[in-house]
């Protein structure tokens, strides 16, 4: 028989090292999909959920407060933390969170505590996702070539700038129109006018041809 000591599970540089019973779950998370004329439904897999890690222990000893002080306060912080045992060889695991703890002490049982620790893995997060065109995602597989998304994108936005340029043509143009229109509104002093006004009154009240003729002379600069 092996003399051999198993290694102790350690949060950080606290080692556990009565650990009584330890337990690790895996879970996938998985959506059920409904589709119609499929009997049953399609399973979608998001990926796998983070590592459990179950610890139930005891802490005794002379310095058994101060570790379980030690281990209250790591509890608490709901910090990131490394943590080795033997449960975890085969994974991936880098750091971890107490999520939850439970502590027990009994009368008649003095620097004797009793623990329970649930520990989740905190992968750390994969690098920020290059946003493409059309709202894509770099390098992923569409299922279509995503190119000729692009090539009619960019043609759309040459020909949105080539509308633009057409409608500020429209624009300064009807700017031009709308100037000369406002010279109508314009008093300006036309030779003529009075001319032609002496005239109208000299047809509607029958007036003689002398005094046609001394009105014309006024307007002509005559005596």
């Amino acid at each position: 028989m092996s003399n051999e000591q198993r290694p102790i599970p350690m949060i950080d540089d606290l080692a556990l090292d009565y650990v009584a019973q330890a337990r690790q779950s895996i879970r996938q998370r998985i959506v059920s999909l409904a589709v119609a004329g499929l009997d049953g439904e399609v399973q979608q897999v998001l990926g796998r959920a983070s590592h459990q890690i179950e610890l139930a222990g005891v802490i005794v000893g002379e310095d058994a407060a101060d570790k379980l002080g030690a281990l209250q306060k790591k509890a608490a912080s709901g910090e990131e933390s490394d943590f080795t045992a033997d449960i975890t060889t085969a994974l991936e695991l880098s750091k971890v969170i107490v999520v939850a703890a439970d502590f027990e002490e009994q009368a008649g049982r003095p620097g004797y505590f009793d623990y329970r620790l649930i520990l989740h893995e905190s992968p750390p997060l994969p690098p920020p996702a290059e946003l493409a065109s059309l709202g894509g995602l770099a390098g992923a597989d569409l299922g279509f070539d995503a190119d000729i998304l692009t090539r009619i994108q960019d043609d759309i936005a040459n020909r949105a700038g080539e509308l633009q340029n057409a409608i500020e043509t429209v624009s300064d143009t009807l700017d031009a129109l709308q100037s000369l229109a406002g010279l109508g509104d314009l008093s300006l002093s036309n030779p003529l006018t009075p001319m032609s006004e002496e005239a109208g009154k000299l047809g509607s009240s029958g007036a003689g041809a002398v005094d046609a003729g001394s009105k014309l002379g006024g307007l002509l600069g005559g005596q």
